[in-house]
């Protein structure tokens, strides 16, 4: 069966969370493992989805992973200028890697910014983020280095920058 691609339903709200935190702990991805701050900003998604879009990936009833998708002018955008989306913490659960879940995911963050007439579509990005990486380029995102940024000032952890003009 097909992937399916929906908003977040409430009763899924815990089980997303701890899909993208695994995801990100995995992965090496937090600084701090266990005890990263950012480790409670992933599981919230109730936060979340009362500020954006949270959408996931489910296919034959199972959750495979989700996408937080900030409309222009959302409050959760990080480094959206204006008329652009934001596409934010994309995580697809290590079991379903490899089915093309997370490039569903991306193209629906990409097919609602169209519908929502926006200019382009911006995201952040570790550099250890290798299979995402290809999924952006592949999609058409360009490297934005003028745009990077470091979420802690005064830490040398740099977020690379993707955009995509529609």
């Amino acid at each position: 069966m097909d992937i399916v691609i929906r908003p977040v339903e409430p009763g899924e709200y815990g089980a997303l969370g701890e899909i993208t935190a695994r995801a990100y702990l995995q992965d090496g991805l937090l600084a701090f493992g266990e005890s990263d701050w950012y480790l409670e900003e992933l599981r919230d998604v109730a936060k979340r989805a009362s500020a954006a879009d949270v959408l996931v990936a489910v296919r034959d009833g199972s959750l495979l992973g989700g996408v937080t998708f900030v409309p222009a002018g959302g409050p959760m955008a990080d480094l959206a200028r204006p008329g652009e989306a934001e596409i934010r913490m994309l995580a697809v659960d290590r079991a379903a890697r490899g089915q093309g879940a997370g490039e569903a995911l991306v193209r629906a963050c990409v097919d609602r910014a169209r519908a929502s007439e926006c200019t382009g579509v911006v995201l952040s990005t570790q550099q250890k983020m290798h299979a995402a990486h290809r999924i952006y380029e592949r999609l058409g995102f360009l490297r934005a280095p003028g745009r990077d940024w470091n979420p802690i000032p005064g830490d040398a952890f740099t977020l690379l920058t993707y955009e995509l003009t529609l």
